[in-house]
């Protein structure tokens, strides 16, 4: 996972950001302020992975079914999404503007000993 850098001027508006970085510590806790995540992330992987599976013609009962693809998830935050889609057999990288997001994503998938 990376940190972006560029000398170009952004539309990312850095309250934003800061008030993601902020939170850095309680992306992982399924009770804390990023619950509602936590409990829709299921909707969004099966759907991502439903329509992976139809666009690139991936076998849908495989153990890991998108296996052989390359994804991008911008804004990863802690690294909610990119864990089960890398355990789904993708390549996953995430990118946040947030530093110490993307640290928290390193460190949790490291400890999760999930590729991302």
């Amino acid at each position: 996972m990376t940190a972006p850098t560029s000398s170009k001027p952004s539309t990312l508006d850095p309250a934003e950001v800061e008030k993601f970085a902020r939170l850095a510590t309680e992306w992982w806790d399924p009770r804390g302020k990023m619950a509602v995540l936590h409990k829709f992330n299921p909707v969004r992987l099966a759907y991502i992975r439903r329509l992976a599976v139809e666009a690139f013609g991936l076998e849908a009962r495989a153990g890991r079914p998108l296996s052989g693809l390359s994804l991008l998830d911008i804004g990863c935050g802690g690294g909610l999404l990119c864990e089960p889609l890398a355990r789904l057999g993708a390549e996953v990288t995430g990118i946040d503007p947030a530093s110490t997001n993307v640290e928290t994503a390193r460190l949790h998938a490291e400890k999760s000993g999930v590729p991302v």
